[in-house]
């Protein structure tokens, strides 16, 4: 039987996970809000030690959000994959609650700080892992480098999976977040051009003419969470003011002036041309509006793509299509899916034989087909993805520039992302305040 004593550099890692659990406060375990990890982590959180009744070979416990859609489908055949592989070893991979990694995340870091860590949770890189500061393990000798895997995995994705000195997790599929996605035949019954759409100011024209010629609304746009309009915002700053204003603007350089034309334009969008019941349902519910031609088009990442992948009646190019954001031509907006992996691991071995199963060719192809992502591999035969993602993996692999997202957790801190989905929940939600909301984004980027 195991030790049921944590070790010592449990102990210290408890109590930083503790800390970003206070930060989280009651709104964290009611499954909203964000955190953020506080002082150095000297060790690295790499401690592979059991807690609890297993081996090190034993079950293998994974956690994700992927509830429904296309990351239901993808995890499915992930999980079917990786039984294939490794008969040998019992799983228990489960899915906890959805919206954007919220339940998760309160999930995830209650078990951490309770001293009962998972195997391994999908979650972003990047800033992101600051939240679990002090309690990942490091797989930057057992399976990056004995797998050769920072040769094999794309160079930003490998500085992305880097944190404090370790690497505590394995990149499983690469979404764009510059995407407007439309349908066909709404865009050709209002007059519209896709190729037309060159900014922002030409979307909102088009969104008018779709509003005035068709019976659908220009855009679909989900506000249950305040993260889709952060999103939107974020694509209109990088199509109006260029990316060097959202870099600037990520990295703690605000430009208000850039920042309120940008929600000026959003405010115009969102007043006059999206469906009614926005602030009730949630994205996947809002494409579904454009798969009916109840909306012309909608702004998201490139998972919508496994929404349309999963009809096989709604076809690429004769039924729907894609563009990038307007404005944003050439710019592949990065975000990334991984899976990381937790210190005091219940089953250190099992865990990396997870991690080097994610890195896989095999694993990566089964996943992002159905999930409508790419994957971050730099060796993958396009041929074995659909035509859709066969460009959209050329695009990662050859972007000029790769502005990391904001909403999911590459850009910046666990903090400064939710005081910028709080700048958004609290003043643009309807209505929709410019100035006060300008002010907040400053404030949340800059302190």
């Amino acid at each position: 039987m195991a030790n049921d004593i944590p070790s010592t550099d449990f102990i210290t890692n408890r109590r930083k996970v503790m800390a970003s659990l206070g930060a989280l406060g009651a709104s964290a375990l009611a499954g909203c809000g964000g955190s953020s990890g506080g002082g150095e982590n000297n060790s690295g959180g790499s401690s592979s030690q059991s807690s609890g009744s297993e081996s090190s070979g034993g079950t293998l416990e994974v956690l994700h959000g992927w509830t429904g859609g296309d990351g239901s489908n993808a995890i499915e055949a992930l999980k079917q994959e990786f039984k294939n592989t490794h008969p040998e070893v019992k799983t228990n991979i489960k899915a906890v609650g959805g919206s954007a990694n919220v339940s998760l995340n309160a999930t995830v870091t209650r078990r951490l700080a309770n001293n009962n860590p998972m195997s391994s949770f999908a979650n972003w890189p990047g800033k992101n892992l600051q939240r679990y500061e002090g309690a990942l393990m490091d797989l930057e000798e057992d399976v990056w480098d004995a797998n050769g895997l920072k040769d094999k995995i794309f160079d930003p994705a490998v500085e992305k999976c880097k944190f404090n000195g370790i690497m505590p997790t394995v990149p499983i599929g690469s979404h764009r977040l510059n995407n407007l996605f439309y349908n066909v035949h709404v865009f050709e019954e209002a007059g519209v051009n896709a190729e037309d759409l060159t900014d922002p100011s030409s979307l909102v024209d088009a969104l008018e003419k779709i509003q005035k010629n068709t019976d659908a609304v220009g855009m679909a746009q989900a506000m249950k969470a305040p993260f889709t309009n952060l999103q939107l915002f974020t694509e209109i700053l990088m199509g109006q003011a260029g990316v060097k204003s959202y870099m600037n603007f990520i990295n703690g350089n605000p430009n208000r002036s850039d920042i309120a034309d940008a929600l000026e334009t959003e405010k115009t969008i969102l007043e006059n041309y999206i469906n009614n019941d926005s602030s009730s349902i949630n994205y996947t519910t809002a494409n579904s509006k454009v798969m009916s031609g109840k909306a012309g088009c909608i702004h998201e990442g490139n998972w919508m793509y496994g929404m349309y992948r999963a009809d096989e009646s709604f076809k690429y190019k004769e039924d729907w299509d894609w563009i990038p954001f307007p404005g944003t031509e050439g710019l592949y907006v990065f975000h990334l899916d991984s899976f990381i992996a937790t210190a005091n691991n219940p089953s250190p071995d099992t865990t990396k034989t997870w991690e080097k199963f994610v890195g896989s060719k095999k694993a990566q192809v089964t996943f992002n087909n159905p999930k409508g992502s790419v994957p971050p591999r730099n060796d993958i035969d396009p041929e074995k993805l659909t035509p859709f993602l066969k460009m959209t993996y050329k695009d990662l692999l050859s972007a000029d520039q790769l502005p990391p997202t904001t909403a999911h957790g590459l850009a910046v801190s666990p903090k400064t992302l939710g005081d910028l989905k709080s700048a958004f929940g609290n003043d643009f939600m309807g209505p929709f305040h410019v100035d006060k909301t300008a002010d907040a984004l400053v404030s949340a980027v800059s302190s």
